[in-house]
């Protein structure tokens, strides 16, 4: 039989010539073994890694591996030598990882789908051969704290889904081939960040204007005040806008740089609202101007609930559904039934603009969004669909402020800009008609965000964010009061701070109290007790002007109302040990991690609300207690990787 031992032996000769590569997916080596033999097997092709499994657990002790009971949370190969692909289903099984750094070596292809990876705080992949667009799944890691992607060959645009990972300390996309624009990044603990050596275009978002100008360099595109490039004049609107006519005064107030503008403006609309024409004769036109005022007002009470009136009710809809225009346009109604703004007086753009005239503001539809103590807004649309918001102030209450003092004040205060004040574009003036032009903020106010749709077992928002609006309303209070000594928000409430496109705070209503009779301020009805607390004392129940220390006031309210989502009214005065407790119950927490950054926030509110003036902090030194929140909590992020 040597033709059957013949054949024997062949087929075992071929049986160990043929060596297949191990199966690590189906062997018995634990999974983040198997992954790291997965990963060398397609990124280290010359064998850099002498990764051998002696023991079950030898893995942990492998070149820049880290392990925390058995399972892999580091894994740190910069410099190494490993040449390859990344390939997916390899390293994405580990998903307890909290640090992976590949940077510095020889890694080509696409970055595969790390979303697997919820854990992963801080990602390095700089200086390697990566290629193809921006990689879609590290917008799932909300965790991330640390990305960087330095030096490589990634192209397309830089996605503005990235503001949505709030945890980011520092991103790094220098030296790729990214293009379009760069997205409005607002990350309360951004403190490292660079996009120079790209391709990118239009404007430096004012939320990114804080870095160094080094952080955008060598793209020929970019412009911005940071990195003194002008960039180019376009009109936002259409070029027929400017040819209808109407008296437009271009105010002497300097124009400041608006950078965010020219990026964003063509998403704006302008315009001006009023009350519906009534249809009454000009002899008593003063009287029915008085009983809009009284009757046609949607007022919504802190709750946001409507009027109880059922007339009332009925002219709200008619106006929410944006069915009620300013001025009728039809050429053939006598001049008096039209006009509910009267046409002797000029609009007055603020800032050196003058981009739409009177008659279009005239023109456009009005839609009431509600009254405050100032006076009633509106939401304007123009024919071409472009918004603004419209303030019209309380001819009684701004009765003992003249023309000409108005004048001057807004010239003042129509100049303020800043990421966190939502800009005044115009006033105008007549008759004792008096009005204000904001930019329109499409997400609504910080009061819906906080109660408007929560039922009333919801939770508050999360501390991060309760941080992150507390410091946006603190850095514009401050620039307000280190522009002048004399100016001062003075109505500041969870109304009257709106969210912009970026989901930014910004302050609205600002510097009007001076403009508003004190006697007549100072009176708050039993419906309005929010605003009422959110007064300081010493301004509640008189004729007292407010002060910057009246703003710090507010401010601690703010506080305690983002914290634990309860209106102001709700809010005890105890010790701060004591509102430490009354806070966490409201939030329905126990004593642990998040309990020191409650309290560090818990105590910035007290030292707010103090009775006495003199012993509140200034808002400066309300921004360094908050920033030094922010500190530790990023050094406890970082001691925790």
């Amino acid at each position: 039989m040597p033709l059957r031992y013949l054949l024997l032996f062949l087929l075992h000769v071929s049986a160990a010539f043929s060596s297949p590569e191990p199966d690590y997916l189906n062997s018995l080596l634990p999974s983040d073994a198997v992954a790291l033999l997965s990963f060398k097997s397609t990124a280290d092709l010359d064998n850099k890694l002498l990764y051998s499994l002696t023991e079950r657990y030898d893995y942990c002790q492998w070149r820049g591996v880290k392990c925390a009971q058995g399972r892999v949370v580091r894994l740190v190969l910069s410099g190494v030598g490993l040449r390859g692909y990344f390939s997916s289903a390899t390293l994405t099984r580990l998903d307890q990882l909290r640090v992976l750094s590949l940077d510095n070596n020889s890694l080509f292809g696409p970055v595969p789908d790390l979303s697997p990876l919820v854990n992963l705080k801080s990602l390095f992949l700089s200086r390697n051969e990566f290629t193809g667009a921006f990689p879609p799944s590290i917008l799932s890691l909300h965790r991330l704290m640390i990305l960087s992607l330095s030096y490589n060959n990634l192209t397309g645009q830089i996605p503005y889904e990235i503001t949505a990972l709030n945890r980011l300390t520092s991103l790094n996309l220098e030296f790729n081939r990214f293009n379009g624009t760069l997205p409005s990044l607002n990350q309360p603990f951004l403190t490292s960040f660079n996009v120079s050596v790209n391709n990118l275009t239009g404007v430096i978002p004012d939320t990114l204007t804080r870095f160094d100008a080094s952080a955008f360099r060598s793209n020929p595109e970019l412009c911005g005040e940071i990195i003194n490039r002008a960039c180019p004049s376009r009109s936002p609107f259409s070029e027929s806008d400017n040819k209808n006519g109407g008296d437009v005064v271009t105010s002497p107030v300097v124009s400041r740089k608006k950078s965010k503008e020219n990026g964003l403006v063509l998403g704006f609309t302008v315009g001006l609202a009023s009350l519906i024409v009534l249809g009454l004769c000009l002899v008593v036109f003063s009287l029915v101007m008085k009983k809009t005022n009284d009757g046609e007002v949607y007022e919504p009470s802190q709750k946001g609930e409507a009027s109880s009136s059922s007339q009332q009710h009925q002219q709200n809809q008619s106006l929410r559904t944006g069915t009620v225009r300013i001025s009728n346009s039809n050429s053939n109604e006598k001049e008096e039934d039209k006009l509910r703004i009267p046409n002797s007086g000029n609009l007055i753009f603020c800032g050196g603009e003058s981009s739409y005239t009177l008659e279009q503001l005239m023109r456009a539809y009005a839609e009431l969004l509600g009254r405050g103590s100032v006076g009633i807004t509106y939401k304007a649309v123009f024919d071409n669909q472009l918004i603004v918001t419209v303030k019209r102030l309380d001819a009684a209450k701004t009765a003992v402020t003249s023309e000409e003092a108005l004048e001057n004040h807004m010239e003042v205060v129509g100049g303020l800009r800043h990421t966190n004040l939502v800009p005044i574009r115009a006033y105008f003036q007549s008759n004792g008609e008096r009005l204000i032009v904001y930019d329109y903020q499409p997400n609504g106010s910080l009061f819906n965000l906080i109660h408007g749709s929560r039922s009333s077992r919801a939770r508050p928002l999360h501390w991060t964010s309760c941080l992150k609006i507390a410091e946006d309303v603190a850095q514009g209070l401050y620039y307000i009061h280190q522009t002048s000594s004399a100016l001062v928000h003075g109505n500041l409430k969870s109304t009257n701070i709106l969210l912009g496109h970026d989901f930014e705070a910004c302050l609205t209503d600002y510097c009007l109290s001076v403009l508003i009779d004190s006697s007549s301020s100072s009176l708050v009805s039993p419906d309005d007790a929010d605003t009422s607390c959110y007064k300081a004392p010493e301004i509640r129940k008189s004729s007292r002007r407010p002060t910057s220390k009246c703003d710090v006031y507010s401010f601690g309210v703010l506080i305690f109302e983002l914290l634990t989502g309860k209106s102001a009214s709700r809010h005890p005065f105890m010790a701060p040990h004591d509102m430490l407790s009354w806070v966490r119950a409201m939030r329905e927490e126990e004593e642990g991690a998040e309990d020191s950054r409650l309290g560090m926030m818990t105590e910035t509110a007290c030292l707010c609300r103090v009775t006495s003036p003199e012993q509140r902090p200034t808002m400066r030194q309300v921004i360094k207690m908050i920033q030094g929140i922010k500190e530790s909590v990023m050094a406890e992020e970082v001691s925790n990787l």
